[in-house]
């Protein structure tokens, strides 16, 4: 396993805990966490034995207190503070920025994208202070959870700056436009009831039994059922959020069920069931995902 200085993970009976670990900074997002984080994932999609990822925060005081703003006002100004490699390479001899190099791109997007693209069901156990991208890197993770002492902030335009981290994409469909529209534009910071009542989370838990909620939730969503299949219905799911129209579920449907159909798990599932007993799935998400999906070919953003 990668030796990371930003984050801890942790892979224990099927799941990979993954914590947030900058606690003297309250746990504050850098370009050195955005990599680790998305080579943590790579790394959940390549194990078999990861069934599940929970992503929290070290301390009590939060999960991810935003960007780390000791550089100031060039916080944000990333062609000066150059802290990622392929920053300046977006800036053109004459000064002038190239938004379409990949150097422009959005660090907090790369680490979104990168769970979105996910083959593992994604809980967050939101521990403490969740804003900026301590938020909206929760928003493709499937489901969140919260402690009592969990609070959220989309304080974009208080800091002068827009929602980032393909929230403008996540945020609406999870909470409707009005919502995200009322936290984003006043940009204050709430508490974890007024995010269960927004539909932005789904239980509030004491902190000393975040982590066990999200354990037995994790178990829940994965101990019988098949991982390939959850890995698709995952990406299925997501992905229709986007179609244009239901045939386009049905045409996704009817390939996965027909590959679903003729592949081993289908048959232990079935025999399992007749014979009364767990089944022992033989599918690999590692190997034998189909390949028909359309997301298959697109580029592998993170």
């Amino acid at each position: 396993m990668a030796d990371y200085q930003t984050i801890k993970v942790d892979i224990s009976e099927g799941i990979m805990t993954l914590t947030l670990h900058r606690p003297e900074k309250m746990n504050a997002f850098t370009a050195e966490m955005m990599a680790e984080m998305i080579s943590a994932f790579d790394l959940a999609d390549a194990d078999d034995d990861v069934r599940a990822v929970i992503v929290t925060g070290s301390g009590d005081k939060a999960f991810c207190a935003g960007a780390d703003l000791s550089a100031g006002g060039a916080t944000f100004d990333y062609a000066k503070r150059g802290d990622r490699d392929d920053n300046a390479s977006a800036v053109k001899a004459d000064g002038s920025v190239d938004l379409s190099h990949e150097g422009a791109r959005d660090g907090g997007g790369r680490v979104t994208l990168r769970i979105f693209n996910c083959k593992k069901p994604v809980i967050g156990a939101i521990n403490g202070a969740a804003v900026g991208i301590g938020v909206t890197m929760q928003l493709p993770m499937d489901i969140r959870i919260a402690s009592t002492t969990a609070r959220f902030g989309f304080v974009f335009a208080r800091r002068g700056i827009v929602p980032e981290a393909a929230s403008s994409w996540f945020l609406p469909r999870l909470v409707g436009i009005s919502q995200a529209l009322e936290w984003c534009y006043s940009g204050r910071v709430f508490g974890a009831e007024e995010a269960l009542k927004g539909g932005l989370i789904r239980s509030i838990h004491e902190p000393q039994d975040l982590l066990s909620a999200a354990r037995a939730l994790a178990k829940e969503l994965t101990s019988e059922s098949a991982p390939v299949s959850v890995a698709l219905t995952r990406q299925m799911m997501w992905r229709m959020l986007g179609a244009a129209h239901p045939m386009e579920a049905h045409k996704l449907d009817s390939r996965a069920i027909w590959a679903r159909g003729a592949a081993g798990d289908a048959k232990e599932g079935v025999t399992s069931f007749l014979e009364k007993r767990p089944a022992q799935y033989p599918d690999k998400v590692s190997s034998q995902m189909p390949h028909f999906s359309p997301w298959m070919d697109e580029p592998k953003y993170g």
